[in-house]
Order: C-alpha cells, then structure tokens, then sequence
C-alpha cells in the first residue's frame, strides 16, 4: 500500500462535506478493490439518452475511480468491463464499446503514467476485434514498467469459462506428467487462473442496486467482502468510494475464525 499524504490530503480538500478523511484508517485500506460496474443503459434512459450516453458517461467515473484509488494507496483496482454474456447485446452496442475501450485506452495513457499505473486485463483478449485487442497490447506494453498501482480490466471474462479454461489446463498438465493429479491444490488451480499473481479482492463492489455477481471472479472472491450501492455507475464518485471503504473498514473480517480469536490477535 502506497500513498502520498501530502496528495491524498489535498485531494480530499475540496471532498463534500459529508465525507472526510480523518472518518477513514488509513493502515487498514482495503489493497484490492475490484467494481462492477451496472447500470451505465438505466442511466442514459433516466436522462432520455441512447445507452452509449451512458457508457460514454461511465468513462468519467472510471477515470475518478482510478484517481481516488490512487490517491487512497491501493496495490489493486480492478473493474468488470465486459463479460463473455455481454456478446448476447445489440451488435451496434458491442461495437461501440470495442470502439470506446480502444478509444479511452489511447486517451487515459498519460493518466496511467502520471500516476504511474501499470495495466493488466483478465479474460479471452484474443476473441476480441483485431484494433481492440492490439490497442490493450500496447497499454500493457507501454505501461509495464509502471510500479505503482495495477489497474485490472476484465474484458472478454466470464468466471465459469475462466475456471473451465483452468480445468482443461490443469488436465494436460497432468496428461504431460507435470502435475500429479492425485494432489492438485487450491494454489495450483489459481496459477491457471487470468487472475495469476494477483492478490484476491479485499473489497467487492457492485452499483446500480442489482445484488448478485453476474460470473464474475466466482473464485477470488470467496472471502471478499461485497458492498452494493443504488447508484448508477455514471453518478458514482469519490463520496461513494469513500462510503464503500469506510462500510469495509467498520467489519469484522474472520476467515472462518470466531469474533473472539480475531479480537485476540488484534491485541
């Protein structure tokens, strides 16, 4: 966990009166958060826009996202951006979101290297268009030497294809010799997932009011604590990140230990 003081305090400078900085622990931020991010389309059609609008609009709260969570120090942002069932969409909308990730990709690069954010994506990169997926290419290429913050995407992901995938890997593992199938553990399943290497998220939250997770790191996020909010994701910002975490901070994480033990290993 990395944050520069002098910064995060004057980010929150100019935060909303309802939201300060002295409300949160700052040696217990949260070091993976991961987002999904719903209700971009409810958005648009309250406001009597087309669902682009929308999308268009969900850029600005990710691009404040990105810039919140830094500020704060996480080691991970993660953010679901586009499932294996969000194929089932218009062809017009799919194609405007392969357009718009390219797009905003190019736009936020010095974003990522001013705030010195290394990228990383999760999912089947390869079934995407041909710019989409050689745009992605060079954001990991360009900021791969970035040590601050990961900023995670998943795009083209589905948590029972991605376990799927880990299955059949796991199966020609075994079939070549390199692995004893008799004794494959947790540990060997999760270096065959997309998510390989990074740390399982602290802190899940879900917008717009829906309450489930839609396929979404079905694995990773066994111990996760969930957070959902009514905001739609266009109007989430600083305040409701800030409320999310201060939500996270006020639980008692037990990892199947009792109240008593972990109050006792906190002394």
């Amino acid at each position: 966990m990395r944050f520069d003081k002098a910064k995060l305090a004057a980010y929150y400078k100019d935060a909303p009166d309802d939201i300060s900085l002295d409300a949160l622990d700052l040696s217990r931020i949260p070091a993976h958060v991961s987002l999904i991010m719903d209700g971009n389309g409810r958005w648009a059609k309250a406001q009597g826009l087309e669902r682009t609008k929308g999308h268009r609009a969900g850029v600005t709260s990710l691009r404040e996202a990105v810039t919140t969570a830094v500020r704060l120090g996480l080691d991970v942002l993660s953010v679901y951006a586009f499932s294996t069932e969000n194929w089932r969409r218009s062809q017009k909308e799919v194609n405007f979101l392969m357009q718009l990730f390219a797009e905003t990709l190019i736009k936020e690069l010095p974003l990522f290297h001013q705030e010195n954010v290394r990228l990383r994506f999760f999912g089947n990169l390869e079934a995407l268009p041909k710019k989409t997926y050689m745009t992605f290419q060079r954001g990991l290429t360009e900021t791969k030497d970035n040590t601050g913050m990961i900023f995670a995407l998943a795009v083209n992901y589905g948590a029972r294809a991605e376990l799927t995938r880990a299955a059949a890997l796991l199966a020609k593992q075994a079939q070549e010799g390199s692995i004893d199938p008799e004794a494959i553990t947790p540990e060997d399943i999760e270096k065959n997932l997309y998510t390989a290497g990074l740390p399982d998220p602290d802190l899940l939250i879900r917008t717009s009011g829906e309450k489930r997770l839609s396929n979404y790191l079905l694995w990773q996020i066994a111990y996760s604590e969930l957070y959902f909010c009514d905001t739609y994701w266009p109007d989430f910002n600083e305040t409701d990140l800030h409320k999310a975490i201060l939500s996270y901070q006020n639980r008692q994480r037990r990892f199947g230990k009792t109240e008593e033990q972990v109050e006792e290993e906190r002394k």
